[in-house]
């Protein structure tokens, strides 16, 4: 599996394992640090690292965090970094923010130390878990296509092996693991999932269960991709940019099939700055297409707003150094997206 993923990342000479101390990062720390000590895989060099995020969440944290650093040492892994991070407050629930600290950490410890990959340990429990999460949120497709087994740097070579299988090779190889006591904890939906629906679903439904739910994924992720790269062609081809932000033809945007025109009004909040916007928000925006009530504005998540206009009106606004305003009228016939940005910037 291994091989696999670094065969589709070109073979990078030089690698960096992402660990907890948790049976799935140390497991694969093990794998990664079998051929460290050959120094090669398909007869390409290789040379791999480590690196450890202590989130500083729990209590006794350093101390794990410092024997995990132990354990690489010891696999032979080189170097080993040990990263403190300060996990911020967002918007999007401690996990969601703890991603983003301990990403950030692993993308600085790669530049510095030179790593072409970065390997995650998440296992196939992982990604079974994520779809059914995605499913109980009525995510869109992208969201139930689960984890990329390679997205940037990113490579995650254990998403086809189940999480016992994991367990059994840190016991053949004699690894003293870590489990993280939120992975238990019923607070979060991830470790209910994890501990009480999973289990529940095998039980009432038959084995393989987790794996039907990330073969799902597998498929969506196909279907995602396609879509993705159709909607990227069409908001090339739709996309009008101004001083202050970009409009679409609403003509031809209302022409796209809705799977398309959704993923078409996302770029066209993320291309001015703003977040991905949720299912209700897309129909609101639709609901300007629609010609539903006022012409805008619709906000869309990070500061974004979108309302119709008429392109005389764009054109009297850009001719008086002005933002040109929304009015109703038959003469509406372009999506405006405009960040609204503080008076500071």
């Amino acid at each position: 599996m291994l091989q696999d993923a670094l065969a589709s990342a070109g073979y990078p000479e030089r690698i960096l394992v992402a660990c907890s101390g948790g049976p799935d990062s140390l497991a694969l720390a093990s794998v990664a640090a079998y051929f460290a000590r050959r120094g090669h895989v398909h007869g390409r060099p290789v040379s791999v690292a480590a690196v450890v995020v202590d989130h500083q969440l729990q209590e006794g944290s350093a101390e794990v965090a410092a024997r995990t650093v132990a354990i690489l040492e010891g696999l032979g892994l080189s170097p080993v970094q040990l990263r403190t991070v300060e996990v911020a407050a967002t918007g999007f629930g401690p996990e969601a923010a703890a991603r983003d600290a301990r990403h950030a950490a692993l993308e600085a410890a790669a530049t510095e130390l030179d790593c072409g990959a970065i390997l995650l340990g998440h296992t196939l429990d992982d990604q079974a878990e994520q779809v059914l999460l995605g499913l109980a949120r009525g995510s869109g497709t992208r969201s139930l296509a689960g984890m990329r087994p390679a997205r940037g740097k990113l490579l995650r070579p254990f998403l086809g092996l189940r999480r016992a299988e994991t367990l059994e090779i840190c016991e053949v190889e004699e690894l003293e693991t870590w489990h993280d006591p939120s992975n238990a904890d019923p607070a979060f939906a991830r470790s209910r999932t994890r501990v009480e629906v999973m289990p529940l679903l095998e039980d009432k439904l038959g084995p393989g269960v987790a794996e039907s739910l990330a073969r799902t994924a597998a498929i969506l992720q196909q279907d995602a991709d396609f879509l993705e790269h159709l909607a990227a062609e069409s908001y090339a081809g739709l996309v009008n940019r101004s001083d202050d932000g970009v409009w679409l033809p609403e003509d031809r945007l209302r022409e796209l099939s809705p799977a398309l025109r959704f993923r078409v009004i996302a770029k066209a909040a993320a291309d001015v700055g703003g977040q991905q916007p949720g299912y209700g928000r897309l129909q609101a925006v639709e609901g300007l297409l629609r010609r539903q009530g006022s012409a805008g504005p619709v906000q869309l998540p990070g500061s974004v707003s979108v309302y119709r206009v008429s392109l005389s009106e764009l054109e009297r606004g850009a001719a008086a150094g002005g933002t040109a305003v929304p009015r109703e009228g038959g003469g509406c016939g372009k999506l405006v997206f405009r960040h609204q940005r503080s008076p500071q910037q």
